[in-house]
């Protein structure tokens, strides 16, 4: 845990690449960011809280000295006061900012906040990624439906985020390992393997 913010000016310095976490309150930003580094040696303390709209700062974790970690405030319920000051700063102004991961709910799928999140990071042209959480609360049938309709949104509507999505599910940890390997490359702490 390297420390938290409420503003730009208190975040730590920006010593190495970084990634973050945006999404709706209670999409489960905190439990993906645990399950991501369950595995770790050093492990990450990430708590997580019952009450949906818990995380009122940016929350900053290095991990290792490798890469640094974002989490920020859920938007829609419950987001604090001067969350879109704060998240515009750092996504405009944060230049070891590498990618930003969208959360959305597997169950529910787009919601028009997440729509005015996705606006957001298209309007600042910041490359994104969407990842779809909770895959195991949701059947298969809501999930297929949600997984299309996204699909079809991001081929259609958006310039900026990253063609595949990413479905994952912090409590059995299905597709965690394969973000991981991506947060890995796009902050260049993925060995290169030569092809044979």
């Amino acid at each position: 845990y390297a420390g938290s913010a409420e503003r730009l000016g208190h975040a730590p310095p920006p010593a190495l690449p970084e990634v973050c976490f945006v999404g709706r309150s209670n999409v489960g930003k905190s439990s993906l960011i645990r399950a991501l580094f369950a595995l770790c040696p050093d492990g990450v303390e990430v708590r997580v809280s019952k009450t949906p709209g818990h995380t009122k700062k940016m929350n900053f974790f290095n991990v290792g000295k490798y890469f640094t970690l974002v989490d920020m405030p859920g938007y829609g319920y419950r987001a604090p006061q001067d969350f879109v000051e704060m998240v515009e700063a750092y996504l405009q102004e944060r230049p070891n900012l590498k990618r930003t991961f969208l959360l959305v709910d597997g169950v529910v799928g787009l919601q028009k906040t997440d729509h005015i999140g996705i606006e957001m990071l298209e309007e600042f042209g910041i490359p994104y990624v969407l990842v779809l959480t909770k895959i195991d609360r949701a059947s298969k049938g809501v999930l297929l439906k949600n997984v299309l309709e996204i699909q079809e949104f991001v081929k259609e509507k958006t310039q900026g985020c990253f063609p595949q999505l990413f479905l994952v599910s912090s409590l059995k940890y299905s597709g965690v390992h394969l973000l991981r390997c991506f947060i890995a490359h796009v902050t260049g702490n993925l060995p290169d393997v030569e092809g044979n």
